[in-house]
């Protein structure tokens, strides 16, 4: 398992992707002064967003299905947790985007190849409070 969307498993039987894009925001908007620079003010972090581009090829690796399932999520509009095989969880994520571009066609019409871009946003706040909290017994274990 490479990562896990709600109940959907990304892996080689489903979906594989190549890379994990993930770009997170800050927000510092600017106030005009005259005779000097704008002053700026620390607003708090801004949309944080994961991008997981990758290559299907059905006939070796991955399902047609794998698309139709992130999409039959997609439109539901409900936010799914996101955690790595790691362990490591992500937070709450809506699918905001997903293209798929079929390449390399048989006979019948069925794409070889199918290169994918899923894009999601995180929709839930951070719990970093909720993470002291776990830690704090282990606080104690260290000389």
């Amino acid at each position: 398992m490479m990562m896990a969307l709600g109940m959907f498993i990304f892996g080689l039987p489903t979906l594989a992707y190549q890379e994990l894009q993930r770009q997170t925001d800050w927000r510092h908007p600017g106030t005009s002064r005259v005779g000097a620079p704008p002053a700026r003010q620390f607003l708090g972090r801004g949309d944080d967003q994961i991008t997981l581009p990758g290559v299907l090829v059905p006939e070796l690796c991955g399902s047609l299905l794998s698309l139709d399932t992130l999409r039959a999520m997609a439109d539901t509009g409900h936010a799914w947790p996101l955690v790595e095989g790691t362990g490591r969880i992500h937070g709450l994520w809506v699918i905001e985007h997903l293209s798929e571009t079929r390449t390399l066609f048989f006979q019948d019409g069925a794409a070889r190849r199918i290169e994918f871009s899923l894009r999601l946003q995180r929709v839930d706040d951070s719990r970093i409070d909720l993470l002291g909290s776990v830690l704090e017994p282990l606080g104690n274990l260290q000389p």
